[in-house]
């Protein structure tokens, strides 16, 4: 088995990395959730503590890592609430010992209660802010949202790994041409204007500050998926629950954001859509780190005759989703 770049990245590493940009630690280090990058809490000699990351080697270029910095830079001087890499030496992206990386302040909270409007309302005037920064001007080097890289090109990769065990292989094959085609579909007749966006603003990418204190309320951190799409992409992530629940949810969240910002109602009709490609994409991103140790540890199940006939079987219910009238609000 050939070594994985990050059984380089060593607690002392770690250390060493950050003393090169004149931070020093204590010695306590915390590694955080994250699955795609590296992330430590790092607890300095001076009594604070600060967060570094360390990218996947070979997953984004410099100037991809550097636009999303340069875009969160842009947010928290709009005093939007984003978690910005801090300057350090004059940049925000530094390298030592083959790793590119880059450090942020602390900041706290926990996930936010959804089933809260006036919590849906206050995320969503902060996404209109941040959607307001967001059209100001186009991203040069991050990727555009679009069928090609989170959805054909996946769906051929894992045709090709081989990694679709026979049984499964026809019906999930048939089942994502299938969600593709209506995805081609419902994208070729729903108009929209590109915008640069958070890109996963999921609930775990939300943290909510106590409101008694200066600051609080919501705050977004990792903007690691930042890229180039509709609206609509940073809301869905936030509805759960059956059709109903999901409309009160949209309802709130657009209450707040339209006192900001207007929202093109034609964009829901994507939100089926958008879930169908995350939905092969995770399955192709799983596919492409299983290289790496800890995804055969927390993804056990990936790679199942069960996974991808449940997977198939998702997919055909996507179909019927898309066939559906979209969500109003």
């Amino acid at each position: 088995m050939h070594p994985h770049p990050y059984d380089t990245l060593t607690p002392d590493t770690v250390l060493d990395a950050l003393s090169s940009v004149g931070l020093h630690g204590d010695g306590r280090l915390t590694a955080l959730n994250s699955y795609e990058n590296r992330v430590y809490l790092v607890h300095l000699e001076d009594d604070s503590a600060v967060v570094t990351k360390f990218y996947r080697p070979g997953r984004w270029t410099p100037e991809q890592i550097e636009e999303e910095h340069a875009f969160a830079l842009a947010l928290a001087e709009a005093e939007v609430p984003v978690v910005a890499p801090l300057r350090l030496q004059g940049r925000t992206l530094h390298r030592y010992g083959g790793f590119a990386f880059s450090i942020s302040p602390r900041r706290g909270g926990r996930p936010p209660e959804l089933d809260d409007p006036e919590v849906l309302e206050w995320i969503g005037r902060f996404l209109a802010r941040l959607h307001l920064v967001g059209a100001r001007a186009p991203f040069t080097h991050r990727p555009a949202l679009d069928i090609p890289r989170l959805g054909r090109v996946p769906m051929d990769e894992l045709l090709t790994r081989g990694l679709i065990p026979a049984e499964a292989r026809t019906r999930w094959c048939s089942a994502a041409e299938a969600a593709l085609q209506a995805v081609e579909a419902a994208w070729a007749r729903t108009p929209f204007l590109a915008l640069r966006l958070h890109g996963d603003c999921h609930p775990g990418n939300i943290l909510w500050a106590p409101t008694d204190r200066p600051g609080g309320g919501p705050h977004f951190v990792d903007l690691d998926d930042a890229c180039t799409g509709p609206a609509v992409q940073d809301l869905w992530m936030l509805l759960s629950g059956n059709r109903a629940q999901q409309q009160h949810q949209l309802g709130a969240l657009l209450d707040g954001y339209e006192t900001l910002r207007p929202f093109d109602r034609r964009e829901l009709a994507l939100i089926e859509p958008l879930r169908t490609l995350r939905l092969i994409h995770y399955s192709a991103w799983l596919a492409r780190r299983w290289d790496d140790p800890t995804f055969p540890i927390h993804f056990p199940w990936f790679g199942s005759g069960s996974y991808w006939l449940e997977q198939a079987q998702t997919l055909w219910d996507q179909v019927a989703s898309m066939e559906d009238e979209p969500l109003v609000a």
